[in-house]
């Protein structure tokens, strides 16, 4: 085994082993050298539109989260260096830059360039992949700075952030007079945290306290200012503090920052099995399907699907030990990224998109822009190829400074991972139906525990020594 070849995937459902491979053999092909325009494993990872070469903070981000999968083949750090090596004297850093002239991209409705302010989570992620500390410690001054510049810039004097609803991403939603939008906020409380878990890791309890602190303070605002209690959701809010009344995607990015308590956590989850709000065919919508301005076209960001935002909700569900509506929806998700792939009734082929329609099956649309949404999209539908197959269809959780593998698996189903490699250490888990019943065999070149939690009835944490074993399930 070449350590370098991709890890495999096992599922009952080869369509989707298939996507997950084709999204790996995809991904070269946004791999460019800015200086040549040709492709290249040392680029960077873009999307070039009209020609341009442009690296966008919150796909760099984002895509990191599956670029860990890679078994290297990829650089999943390369696109954030870029950002830091970019920071300016005040702490500074924008949200996009042209690759070919190093120049952040400013425009009227975000004057700042400001984006959503997640590198610390993504930071959290890249140190639990590859257990690399040295680099927490050099990268831990460039995020305070980071940090300080936001608090400076934006904070107001009721501890909220006030910047363009365009920050994330959302270009047309209908945020009209949005002052304080609920997923900067919330973002700002995601990386607060993270930011005191990585001082955690240093062994800096300052850091820690101070980020932790700062964490507190942004959620009980945004719990107190942005809930309401009739809609059971988090709303953006005007100049004045009013809520506004239209329900967004922005409104689950409290889930991730694990803001709500049980209560509105719960109430908040409701939404996304209600069939009139965000519970529609293909989840998630990015607006409520009850909204006069939701399309059924998708019409941007009027109803559209992205598997960015998806991931997102997905993974605010794991915080609330909702495994297994996490799972069913990227199931669901990851069929229709699959009815994408087919032609349609124009008999065009099909692609992975950026965008997916709400109520059926297809691409969404927008009618400003025939371009959108981008083909071979990778940046986004990576997150749910390869992540969400991983973490959340196979149910695999991993950590290599804790030397732990976490195993949930809802149903006994022929699935696993072979030649994932962790840090010089590859490892198999894979499980199969025998003569003697349910078991799982393990491959590994280093010891590390392995923790399965099978139909939330047996759970069991075991040392897995290096070698070849396996383990009968009905023994367990």
């Amino acid at each position: 085994m070449n350590k370098h070849d991709f890890p495999k995937i096992h599922f009952y459902d080869q369509d989707f082993v298939d996507i997950y491979n084709k999204s790996w053999n995809m991904l070269s092909d946004y791999w460019i050298d800015p200086k040549t325009e040709e492709k290249s494993a040392d680029g960077y990872f873009i999307y070039p539109v009209d020609g341009k070469f442009i690296i966008d903070q919150f796909e760099s981000i984002f895509s990191s989260f599956f670029l860990v999968y890679s078994n290297r083949n990829f650089d999943a750090n390369k696109n954030i260096d870029y950002f830091y090596a970019r920071q300016e004297e005040n702490g500074a850093i924008r949200w996009k830059y042209d690759v070919k002239t190093n120049q952040p991209l400013l425009s009227s409705e975000n004057p700042e360039g400001i984006g959503m302010p997640l590198f610390a989570w993504a930071e959290f992620n890249l140190y639990h992949k590859s257990a690399n500390k040295k680099r927490i410690k050099e990268v831990m001054p460039v995020l305070q700075k980071y940090m300080n510049w936001i608090d400076a810039t934006f904070k107001q004097e009721n501890g909220l952030y006030a910047v363009p609803a365009v920050a994330s991403t959302m270009m047309n939603a209908p945020r009209e007079n949005v002052y304080y939008p609920v997923d900067f906020n919330a973002a700002m409380a995601i990386n607060a945290s993270h930011m005191s878990a990585l001082g955690d890791i240093l062994n800096d309890k300052d850091l820690s306290f101070q980020y932790r602190r700062m964490y507190f303070s942004i959620k009980t605002r945004i719990n107190s200012l942005m809930w309401d209690n009739a809609t059971g959701f988090y709303h953006d809010l005007d100049k004045d503090g009013n809520h506004l009344i239209e329900k967004t995607i922005a409104g689950f990015w409290p889930l991730l920052a694990e803001i709500p308590n049980a209560d509105k956590s719960e109430m908040l989850i409701a939404h996304l099995n209600n069939p009139t709000t965000f519970g529609t065919e293909h989840p998630f919508p990015t607006l409520s399907a009850d909204s006069p301005n939701f399309r059924e076209n998708g019409e941007g960001f009027r109803g559209s699907v992205f598997p960015m935002f998806n991931f997102m909700v997905i993974k605010g569900l794991e915080k609330y030990q909702q495994y297994e509506l996490a799972r069913e929806c990227s199931i669901r998700h990851l069929y229709f990224i699959l009815e994408g792939l087919m032609p349609n009734d124009d008999n065009q082929k099909g692609d992975i998109y950026e965008a997916y329609l709400p109520c059926k099956e297809g691409k969404a649309s927008w009618s400003e822009h025939p371009d959108f949404p981008r083909m071979h999209f990778l940046a986004g539908s990576g997150l749910s190829t390869i992540a969400l197959m991983i973490e959340n269809v196979i149910g695999l959780s991993i950590s290599l400074p804790r030397k732990t593998v976490d195993w949930i698996i809802p149903n006994l189903e022929i699935m696993g991972i072979e030649n994932l490699s962790l840090k010089r250490n590859l490892i198999t888990i894979l499980s199969n139906k025998s003569n003697r019943g349910w078991e799982i065999q393990m491959e590994s070149e280093k010891l590390y525990y392995f923790t399965i939690n099978i139909l939330d009835q047996k759970k069991k944490t075991l040392p897995i020594p290096s070698g070849k074993c396996s383990m009968l399930i009905d023994k367990l």
